[in-house]
């Protein structure tokens, strides 16, 4: 059922497929006789440098994949040289990640309750959070069969079927005897003690009032950048950042809210064309080095890695999500060398092109 959640999507789960279709759509247009001896892939993000065009996706329930889950992706961020962004539905709380790792830490939002939300937002700039990620296409959850199916919930239900599915896969349960149940730890402090709101969040039962001039007050109250998650037209882009947001993050949540909306990647030209940002963040499908080149080429200056590091994290903790992070650093590296750019900077719109039907 663990495996079901992190690999499962909404309704039919046709908006998997689309998802990595779109990247299948773009192909390169490579220019030779470059020299590519010497390749960069530094960049800069929000104003900070990273080291890739990479920033670790907002996940929640990170430690049903392994111990202290959430603070392993931000460690291995940190030592990568790329952001982490901590999720609202988090297994450690926001202090918690802020103490135990260093590097540019990122606090996503769900808005469940107002007030919830307001402490959750001043947690976070106390900790030293440096950019806060409101999310925004979770008016109610996406219906995601298999985690219907087997009874996936926070905390996990004992039942015969979940005994059983624990038992056969006998080193995750020893983990989960030995660590303990994962808890929503962002909402069992005494700043959040609202228990209607606790349950709100376990069935991801989210604050469907919350509209622009929400954004607007969001906006005057958080100090540092903020972005937007979960936009995919180039008409919300504009007005958020007519509000005052400092990036976009382009996302169809990854397949995981409903089916049938528009690919990121495609939808990403259109934004980037209209959008008066330089800070456009691609999330959603992306597996390979190669797709992280073909967002930047369409317009984003980074992307969001979201199952691609959970699949390391499952495997390995820490290391696995390092080695993770590595193989697309060395898979961007040699794209770059491919299509004939010495440096990420340099990957252009004229270096993609739509794939001849």
């Amino acid at each position: 059922m663990v495996f079901d959640y992190l690999e499962g999507g909404a309704d039919d789960e046709s908006g998997l497929k689309h998802n990595r279709a779109g990247f299948d759509r773009w192909e390169f247009r490579p220019r030779r006789l470059i020299d590519v001896s010497k390749r960069e892939q530094s960049t800069e993000l929000l104003g900070k440098p990273i080291s890739s065009p990479l920033v670790i996706a907002p996940t929640g329930l990170n430690s049903a994949f392994w111990p202290k889950g959430d603070l392993a992706l931000a460690r291995a961020a940190s030592k990568a040289g790329i952001p982490f962004a901590l999720s609202t539905a988090s297994n450690m709380s926001i202090e918690e990640v802020s103490k135990g790792a260093d590097g540019d830490l990122w606090f996503q939002l769900y808005v469940v309750h107002r007030n919830l939300a307001k402490s959750l937002v001043s947690r976070a700039r106390a900790a030293n959070y440096s950019t806060l990620i409101l999310t925004t296409d979770v008016a109610v959850n996406g219906f995601r069969e298999r985690d219907l199916r087997n009874g996936f919930a926070m905390p996990f239900k004992v039942t015969p079927r979940g005994v059983l599915d624990g038992a056969s896969h006998p080193r995750w349960l020893w983990s989960y005897l030995t660590n303990g149940m994962p808890q929503l730890k962002n909402f069992a402090t005494d700043d959040a003690s609202d228990t209607a709101s606790q349950a709100a969040v376990l069935r991801r039962e989210m604050d469907a009032s919350f509209g622009w001039d929400d954004l607007r007050r969001l906006r005057d109250e958080w100090p540092g950048k903020l972005l937007v998650k979960g936009i995919v037209t180039a008409e919300d882009a504009k007005k958020c950042m007519d509000v005052g947001a400092d990036g976009i993050i382009v996302s169809n949540h990854g397949g995981r809210q409903l089916a049938d909306l528009p690919v990121p990647i495609d939808a990403l030209p259109d934004i980037s064309d209209s959008s008066s940002s330089a800070n456009l963040i691609l999330d959603s499908g992306i597996r390979r080095g190669a797709d992280v080149v073909k967002a930047v080429a369409l317009g984003a200056r980074a992307v969001m890695l979201g199952r691609a590091t959970l699949y390391g994290l499952s495997a390995k903790g820490e290391a696995g999500v390092s080695d993770v992070i590595a193989m697309m650093k060395e898979e961007i590296d040699r794209t770059l060398a491919l299509i004939g750019c010495r440096s990420i900077a340099e990957v252009s719109r004229d270096r993609v092109s739509r794939r001849p039907m």
